[in-house]
């Protein structure tokens, strides 16, 4: 595992070599119908808190509210607000996550399905506090 400042490093490092960030495209209506198969435990959750704060606080911050360190001029949604997640299914959370968007990098590869499926939940569980 990473340190969070290395891993916001690595992350710099492969936002410099990207030219241009990744296309914005539909999702699949396939993708976006899926439904989390995954029951959260508190140690799944625990390790997508662990994933989150390694590979997503930077951006989107500690608690979700898109105020990370590399947040300046991203205009990131506060998951904190209910209303933010509120169009989005489980299966379009989970096809960004997997990836990638704009400058997002895919999770594909470093996660597998079921711990994306728990960030999917951790990100939900912001607006809940």
């Amino acid at each position: 595992m990473l340190k969070p400042a290395l891993a916001a490093s690595l992350f710099l490092l492969t936002l410099a070599l990207r030219q241009q960030p990744a296309p914005v495209t539909p999702i699949p209506a396939a993708d976006a119908a899926k439904v989390n198969p995954v029951k959260a435990t508190t140690s799944s959750l625990a390790h997508a808190r662990k994933m989150y704060g390694y590979d997503c606080a930077m951006c989107h911050g500690e608690t979700g509210n898109g105020k990370g360190e590399l947040s300046a001029g991203m205009n990131l949604k506060d998951y904190t607000d209910p209303a933010a997640l509120h169009d989005f299914t489980d299966g379009q959370l989970f096809y960004i996550i997997q990836n990638g968007r704009g400058q997002m990098p895919a999770e594909a590869g470093r996660q597998n399905e079921q711990e994306i499926w728990n960030m999917v939940i951790l990100v939900r569980s912001f607006a809940r506090k």
